[in-house]
């Protein structure tokens, strides 16, 4: 993955798009977590990386509020990228913020504009 093309990439969307790209990219985050976890309550084999991915939610979900309230405070879009693309020490959580990304940037279709059509 080549991490200038997918800031530039990223940089060309209207922030819209960016909103729903970051949205899928959360969607397909939820997905990779499940793996961090059994199917009961008590069942959290690997809380290190469920904790990861709680908090790079949390930074995500602001960043999509900031993008749609069109606030101009919110981070430079290659902030957003690096953030989420750029090589950690931790391979594991690495490997579960690339999987999902692959998949949300494969699974996006950029409407290529600015007004929700009903």
């Amino acid at each position: 993955m080549n991490l200038q093309s997918e800031i530039e990439y990223f940089t060309e969307l209207s922030l819209l798009d960016k909103a729903r790209l970051l949205n899928l990219f959360l969607h397909e985050l939820a997905e990779e977590a499940r793996g961090t976890y059994g199917p009961g309550a008590d069942q959290v084999h690997d809380t290190a990386h469920l904790r990861f991915t709680n908090e790079l939610v949390h930074r995500i979900t602001r960043v999509i509020e900031q993008l749609l309230a069109e606030d101009a405070a919110r981070p430079a879009d290659d902030v957003v990228l690096r953030m989420l693309l750029s090589p950690r020490t931790d391979k594991v959580a690495e490997r579960l913020v690339h999987n999902a990304y692959r998949r949300a940037i494969h699974g996006f279709d950029s409407y290529g504009t600015t007004v929700l059509m009903g």
